[in-house]
């Protein structure tokens, strides 16, 4: 049987969950992650779950491809509605727009937190889908991020538990942990979007163009990009004092 290979962003979120753990994939796509998970003794049991009848039909032969059907169960539901509390310790949601799986998580919340852990990888919308976590409660306990043909891909560990709101617009946009860990792919984001700001600054100036609403609100970005750089050297300074 051949082996399962994941993408570099896929294989960044199969990371996160906790050996041993059972495991809930909201939109599985393929499958190919819940495979994964069981093939390489991650996780003893998975639901893979996709509210599409293509991706669904589509995980289904390839669970039955790999002889998982005792250890994958196949399940057509939009979101959590066909899932009944119980039966996962770690949600996976990846690979969606930050809105819908805001509304995934929010439709079902007493599912939503009935799991130990969810491991998380918006699309879109990140530092908006930061803030509503912190807003519902919920804290981030591990963040990676990944580059993968030139995208980069955020993805969080999360547990259900309040957490304080300090610099709370700078780790919404670019993420506590990722900030604290001093991570490199979050180095190299940040240099990416600073010359992208510093260029259509650059642009508008040429062409006169005096939109003050929008000239700020760039501005205001790149004072972000600026602070994120203050915070992760003062945090490597207090760890070397």
């Amino acid at each position: 049987m051949k082996a399962i290979t994941l993408s570099k962003r896929l294989s960044a979120v199969a990371s996160m969950v906790t050996v041993g753990n059972r495991v809930c994939d909201v939109g599985c796509d393929h499958g190919f992650v819940s495979v994964y998970l069981v093939k390489e003794h991650i996780s003893p049991h998975v639901l893979a779950m996709d509210v599409r009848s293509g991706p669904f039909s589509a995980a289904r032969e390839h669970i039955a491809e790999y002889g998982l059907d005792g250890q994958i169960e196949a399940r057509l539901s939009d979101g959590l509605h066909n899932y009944n509390s119980g039966e996962a310790d770690t949600l996976i949601c990846a690979g969606m727009g930050g809105r819908l799986m805001r509304k995934i998580l929010s439709d079902d919340k007493e599912k939503t937190d009935s799991f130990h852990e969810m491991i998380l990888q918006p699309q879109s919308e990140v530092e908006a889908f930061r803030a509503w976590l912190r807003e519902q409660g919920y804290r981030i306990t591990h963040e990676k991020m990944v580059e993968e043909d030139g995208k980069y891909y955020p993805m969080m560990r999360v547990v259900t538990e309040n957490c304080d709101g300090e610099l709370c617009k700078l780790n919404d946009r670019y993420g506590p942990l990722l900030l604290q860990n001093k991570d490199k792919v979050l180095a190299a984001y940040l240099r990416r979007e600073e010359a992208t700001y510093q260029e259509i600054m650059s642009s508008l100036a040429q062409r006169g163009l005096a939109d003050e609403k929008r000239k700020n609100r760039y501005m205001e970005v790149l004072k972000l990009i600026e602070d994120c750089r203050k915070a992760m050297e003062i945090i490597a300074s207090d760890e070397n004092d």
